[in-house]
């Protein structure tokens, strides 16, 4: 928990504000210095710099600049700070969005991914008692490698699934009496389907916490209901990504994340104005890394959509919180009939139903007007009035929702694509 408000320069214990400048000037001098990309983004800036409103004076950083960067200089870019032989960890991007990105890390980035997982374990009540089991794919994307090396850090016990079906993964939790799982939300919500028709008793199982991550989920109530109950755990959420690191956590109160200000500095912008929003308004997550020198991050837009919320959070952690967490994605939202649409928020209304299963959305085209329908699983006929009404009054626009068999839709034990854009034959992303 981070409710301490003194933080160490050198010999000295200051504020979190005057820490941050502390870091980020380090940062920002070492990198005119030594890192060939920021060289030439940070020139006519004057460093140091005299207080974080200077921070405004520096320029953006955005994900098509460093696909760019990639690939005018393959492989890796001009963003990694060291040799190639001081870097010691490869991960990438998903893609789903566009070009993955290759990020390396050194042995000194990696274990400062360690530290923010750290974390994120501390504010969920993991510890070395703890059996950690780990229900995903090992490969590029870098996900939960930072939760396993930090699991091995604490002490816990670790399991890994990586190659093993789900009902093999389930099979596993309950004979080694794994006490924590962490997977997306989406996979958890798929466990539960599958342990069901194994006829395991999983509320009565060992698996008393859950750390979701890798979309958006475990911030939204009903979502978060439906995985506590389907599991009789606790839930708690967790957000990073592989090109600025392992930044927010849940805490016990579940009512949001935190981000973790000692290694990241938080900006919550107007995305058109790019300037601050204010209290209570949903803008851009803007975030600039502290402590990873071998691929560092200066006031990155993230295209994460959050509320700027100025009051602290119940549980006393004085890290700057965000309600509800990660409300969309920038580039996620669509606008049908003059309203804007999130996924999220379509998944957030779809998940207070327990008797749907599995859900996709597809954005058509019918006629010159662009058109949503939600189709969903389920066995139950009455459910499909109560969600198109539903949808009606929440989202403001009539949805088309279509009921069809149970399974017919895919399941997925990573990011879930949920959203066909079938609008002018444009592609399922």
């Amino acid at each position: 928990m981070a409710s301490h408000t003194a933080y160490p320069v050198y010999e000295f214990h200051t504020t979190l504000e005057s820490y941050q400048l502390h870091k980020l000037n380090q940062m920002l001098v070492f990198l005119v210095k030594e890192n060939e990309f920021y060289r030439s983004k940070l020139t006519g800036i004057t460093l140091p710099l005299r207080s974080m409103d200077d921070l405004l004076q520096l320029p953006f950083t955005t994900k098509q600049e460093l696909v760019d960067d990639q690939t005018q200089f393959p492989p890796y870019g001009k963003n990694h700070t060291y040799p190639i032989q001081s870097y010691a960890r490869y991960h990438q991007t998903s893609g789903t969005s566009g070009r993955p990105l290759k990020v390396l890390d050194t042995k000194e980035s990696w274990e400062w991914w360690e530290t923010c997982w750290e974390e994120v374990f501390r504010s969920s009540g993991i510890n070395k008692n703890d059996t950690v089991f780990l229900a995903f794919s090992f490969g590029p994307f870098i996900g939960f490698w930072g939760g396993f090396e930090a699991a091995k850090k604490i002490g816990a016990f670790v399991i890994c699934a990586g190659s093993q079906t789900s009902k093999e993964r389930l099979a596993t939790m309950m004979e080694n009496n794994a006490t924590v799982l962490l997977c997306t939300p989406s996979y958890a919500l798929h466990l539960a389907e599958v342990a069901e028709d194994m006829d395991l008793d999983l509320p009565n199982s060992s698996i008393k916490t859950i750390i979701t991550a890798g979309e958006p989920g475990g911030s939204v109530p009903s979502i978060r209901r439906q995985i506590e109950t389907a599991w009789g755990a606790k839930l708690y959420d967790h957000v990073g990504m592989t090109e600025m690191g392992a930044y927010g956590y849940s805490c016990q109160t579940q009512n949001g994340i935190h981000v973790n200000e000692s290694q990241f500095i938080v900006e919550i912008l107007n995305m058109e104005t790019s300037e601050p929003v204010k209290h209570g308004e949903k803008g851009e997550l803007v975030l600039t890394n502290l402590g990873r020198y071998g691929y560092p991050l200066i006031r990155y837009r993230t295209g994460d959509v959050v509320i700027n919320h100025q009051e602290k959070c119940p549980c006393k952690n004085h890290f700057r919180f965000l309600p509800g967490g990660i409300i969309g994605r920038a580039d996620d939202m669509v606008v049908i009939r003059g309203i804007n649409i999130y996924p999220s928020s379509i998944e957030a209304i779809v998940r207070e139903y327990p008797e749907i299963k599995e859900f996709r959305i597809i954005y058509y085209t019918s006629g010159d007007m662009d058109q949503i329908k939600v189709q969903f699983e389920t066995t139950d006929d009455r459910v499909e009035k109560k969600l198109s009404s539903e949808l009606r009054e929440r989202v403001g626009l009539r949805i088309e929702t279509e009921a069809v068999e149970p399974g017919v839709l895919p399941r997925f034990s990573m990011k879930a694509k949920r959203v066909m854009d079938q609008r002018n034959n444009r592609i399922t992303i």
